[in-house]
C-alpha cells in the first residue's frame, strides 16, 4: 500500500518503521528538517518537510495515490484539516490521532474511518502492565475499548485439567470475555479452544475483552496481581 502519515514525531516514526518493514510504501510529512533527515538516513522512509495541512506539501506527498492517510500531529485542529484535505484528495481510508475527545464527532464529519486515542490506549496499557505483569498485551480491539492479552496458567491455577466449557460457566468468568486460543508451549502446538478442551499448567491462553473483563477472565485463570 502507498501510505502517507502526517507528523514524524515518536509515534509517526514507529509507525513508519513498522509499515516500511512490511514493505509498504510511505511518505511522512513534517514541520522539522532534522525530523525529516532522520526518517530518510534511519528508516528510508520518504520524507517531505512542511506542514501537512498544505495543499501544496501534500501534492507533493502524491496523496491521490494513497491507499490509507494517517495523521498524527500534535494539535487536533491540525488533524482535523489534514483530514478534511485527505479526503478532499480522496484517500480512501483516513486514520487520526485524537487528544481532546471533543473533537470525535467533527473528525467523523470529515470522513475519518477510525479516531485513536492514544493516551488512553497508553493508560490502559500501563494499567495492565502494573496490576498483571503475567499478562502480555498482543493488540487493541475497537479503538481501545478492548484487548487480545495471553495469560499463561500458573502451577497453582484452580483451572488445570478443567475444560472450556466448564471455565467459561462459572459465574466469576465475564460474559464479554472470549478465550481465543491456547498455545501449549511443551508441545508448541496452537489449540483451537472447542468447548471440551482442558487448560493445562503452562498453557499461554489468548483472551479477548474490555480491559476489565481481560483482568476478571485472567484472575479466574489463576493470574493473580501484584
Amino acid at each position: 500500500m502507498y501510505i502517507v502519515i502526517a507528523g514524524g514525531g515518536l509515534v509517526g516514526r514507529g509507525l513508519a518503521r513498522k509499515l516500511i518493514s512490511n514493505r509498504h510504501d510511505v511518505v511522512v510529512i513534517d514541520r522539522d528538517r532534522e525530523v525529516c533527515e532522520y526518517l530518510y538516513s534511519k528508516l528510508g522512509a520518504v520524507a517531505i518537510n512542511g506542514s501537512a495541512t498544505s495543499i501544496e506539501v501534500l501534492e507533493d506527498a502524491s496523496i491521490k495515490k494513497a491507499d490509507v492517510a494517517v495523521s498524527l500531529m500534535r494539535h487536533d485542529a491540525d488533524n482535523l484539516a489534514f483530514c478534511v484535505l485527505a479526503k478532499y484528495f480522496e484517500v480512501p481510508r483516513v486514520i487520526v490521532r485524537m487528544r481532546n475527545s471533543k473533537y470525535e464527532p467533527s473528525y467523523r464529519m470529515a470522513g475519518a474511518a477510525a479516531t485513536i486515542s492514544i493516551t488512553d490506549t497508553f493508560a490502559r496499557e500501563l494499567a495492565l502492565e502494573v496490576e498483571h505483569p503475567d499478562i502480555e498485551q498482543v493488540a487493541s480491539l475497537g479503538r481501545g475499548k478492548a484487548s487480545l492479552v495471553i495469560a499463561q496458567i500458573p502451577k497453582d491455577s484452580p483451572v488445570e485439567g478443567k475444560t472450556i466449557t466448564e471455565i467459561t460457566k462459572k459465574r466469576r468468568f465475564p460474559d464479554n470475555c472470549v478465550i481465543a486460543g491456547i498455545f501449549r508451549s511443551e508441545t508448541e502446538e496452537f489449540v483451537f479452544p472447542r468447548g471440551s478442551v482442558a487448560l493445562r499448567v503452562g498453557d499461554r491462553v489468548f483472551l479477548a475483552a474490555t480491559t476489565e473483563d481481560v483482568q476478571k477472565a485472567a484472575e479466574c485463570l489463576g493470574v493473580k496481581k501484584s
